[in-house]
């Protein structure tokens, strides 16, 4: 049996990023190997400043591609979906401004800044990172009975990066205000989170839709789409 939901793709669509390049050939094999079907729509992040962009959908990827045109209309993707119980991926770009959205509407850290977006700023939550990710490939442990672990099926996996930038303090007051920090790489340093209590909210600074050639989604792309797809299940009959 053929399942279909939809899919909001939020990011400044380029041929010249990877990421976005690979979506075509995952959303194929989806559809090929899962009897997953997402009807998905690029949302530019202009376009996302409008309040109701995302809303309606029944999953929100916030892809790679920072700096994004517009920080406001990412951040106001992000919120949507977590308010909304909307499942959730954000995949490098997409994780920080996960956090960064947490921080500033949740945690009340106003402040909390990109420092990709605003170098100078007094409150940096996402800076440059002391050794560049880019183009690397690293380990994760993941923590047991986590979201995270459930879609893994396993407490430990090596990733592929494409990145400058991530956490680099506030973390203990976002995990206090509820947001589980639940990858690490070897040396303890934040890669990935997620929401308990939301239906699926899950973040990542890695970018597993790089990893093989395209064929087999990751577990990560994988479990969005299933989880959008209950949500299609649940969501009311769109009236014309």
């Amino acid at each position: 049996m053929t399942h279909t939901a939809t899919l909001a793709l939020v990011g400044d669509h380029s041929p010249h990023v990877a990421s976005h390049t690979r979506v075509p050939l995952l959303l194929d094999a989806l559809a090929a190997r899962d009897r997953l079907v997402l009807d998905a729509y690029w949302i530019s992040s202009e376009d996302a400043e409008d309040e109701g962009a995302v809303r309606g959908f029944d999953a929100v990827w916030v892809l790679p591609g920072s700096p994004y045109r517009s920080e406001a209309g990412v951040l106001a993707a992000v919120r949507t979906a977590r308010e909304e119980g909307i499942p959730f991926l954000g995949t490098c770009g997409g994780f920080q401004h996960a956090l960064l959205e947490y921080a500033r509407n949740v945690c009340g850290l106003t402040g909390a800044a990109h420092a990709e977006n605003d170098p100078d700023a007094v409150d940096p939550l996402i800076g440059p990172l002391a050794c560049s990710l880019v183009g690397h490939s690293a380990a994760v442990t993941i923590a047991p009975g986590s979201l995270a672990a459930s879609v893994f099926g396993a407490t430990r996996t090596v990733e592929r990066y494409f990145c400058a930038y991530g956490p680099t303090r506030r973390i203990d007051a976002l995990a206090a205000h509820g947001l589980r920090f639940s990858g690490h790489d070897e040396d303890g340093r934040v890669r990935m989170a997620e929401l308990p209590g939301h239906p699926f909210f899950l973040a990542s600074l890695f970018q597993p839709e790089l990893a093989g050639d395209g064929t087999d989604p990751h577990p990560m792309i994988r479990a969005l789409a299933r989880a959008a797809v209950e949500h299609a299940a649940v969501r009311p009959a769109r009236t014309a």
